[in-house]
């Protein structure tokens, strides 16, 4: 097993208005193996929860996949969240 040596960023789940979603094991794993954890973990807490809880309610091993797959493009391009221009993730 690889250990990713992770910049602590402190995110504030309390004023989430939904429940936070607890991250499954293949998710991490993905974004370990893809070294976009760093990415992930910076961005705001609403995004991480909002790409758990989309990917969670899949019914679909598929939709699962399909689902992880564009957050880890989303993730490693930067700059756009669920489809969407997020001008504060653009990479330099």
């Amino acid at each position: 097993m690889r250990h990713v040596r992770i910049r602590a960023v402190a995110r504030d789940f309390s004023k989430l208005q939904r429940d936070k979603h607890p991250m499954p094991s293949f998710v991490k794993a993905a974004l370990e193996d893809n070294n976009l954890m760093e990415d992930y973990l910076e961005r705001p807490a609403y995004q991480q929860n909002d790409y758990i809880g989309w990917i969670n309610q899949a019914k679909q091993e598929a939709t699962k996949q399909k689902r992880l797959n564009q957050m880890l493009v989303e993730l490693k391009q930067g700059g756009v969240y669920m489809k969407m221009a997020h001008p504060a993730s653009v990479k330099m």
